[in-house]
């Protein structure tokens, strides 16, 4: 998935954040008791006003991703 998620934040940085958490790290923890992380890879977008949008679990085609980030910008 790495390739393809930063494939994805070359072509929409301009636009979207994207922020990256480890499971393992201690570091993350704040975050993935608010987003309920339990997996990886877990990937979440969230809209201008930090609310979910969108969950995804495991693998994911880019063509979906960029799916939901026009639809999210677009609005």
């Amino acid at each position: 998935m790495e390739p393809i998620v930063h494939g994805l934040e070359s072509d929409f940085s301009d636009q979207i954040d994207f922020v990256y958490y480890d499971i393992d790290a201690p570091e993350s923890a704040d975050a993935m008791r608010e987003y309920n992380f339990r997996v990886q890879p877990h990937f979440i977008l969230l809209d201008a006003n930090g609310e979910v949008v969108q969950e995804w679990f495991g693998s994911v085609p880019a063509e979906e991703f960029v799916a939901a980030f026009e639809k999210t910008l677009a609005n």
